[in-house]
């Protein structure tokens, strides 16, 4: 996954966490046990992945080592219904916060699974915050308030990055599920993805 250099990732990071952080707002407290299409979560478990992804960039954007970060975050009190949206919300400031550093951009991060250049570590982490924010909206019925175009460059980003003949059962995408060619993107997205539409 590239993003060119001299690219800045940020505006387009910004509007999929924007989505992100819409969809966890959202989140009523009697959905919090839902299914997702993401099979490891619910949508308890994938809010605690999300909050948990902000943080890990804030610590590698801030020289420090992410793997001590869980990949799921599950110490929020959300009795309260605003508790997800305000862990979101507080993790993104601090992620926004740190890579306002426009060197960052041209730095090599470590992340738990690669060694990056920050606006490459920003690109993939754009296209997993659309991939699961569809999986949020599927989850919870808010389909109608996807972005179509990030959609539409995870689905080219993720092409490149993911080939169906690259992945194994180990790996966190499935096969590719077949949908038809005029399908909307974000079921293409999905289904690309190894997620059932």
């Amino acid at each position: 996954m590239t993003a060119p250099s001299g690219n800045d990732p940020r505006p387009t990071f910004a509007r999929a966490l924007d989505q992100a952080e819409r969809q966890a707002a959202s989140v009523r407290p009697d959905e919090l046990d839902n299914r997702t299409p993401c099979a490891d979560y619910d949508v308890r478990a994938l809010l605690g992945h999300l909050v948990s992804v902000l943080n890990k960039l804030a610590r590698v954007g801030a020289g420090a080592d992410a793997s001590e970060v869980p990949d799921v975050l599950d110490d929020i009190d959300d009795i309260d219904d605003t508790a997800w949206a305000g862990a979101f919300h507080r993790a993104r400031g601090e992620v926004e916060r740190v890579w306002a550093d426009d060197a960052l951009l041209g730095q090599m991060v470590t992340l738990p699974w690669a060694t990056l250049p920050g606006r490459v570590a920003l690109d993939a982490y754009t296209h997993e915050f659309t991939a699961h924010s569809w999986d949020l909206a599927h989850a919870t019925g808010r389909l109608d308030r996807l972005d179509p175009d990030l959609a539409v460059r995870a689905l080219e980003a993720f092409s490149q990055f993911a080939p169906p003949e690259m992945r194994s059962e180990q790996g966190p995408f499935g096969p590719v599920v077949a949908v038809p060619d005029d399908a909307e993107v974000y079921s293409r997205l999905a289904a690309y993805l190894g997620r059932q539409p």
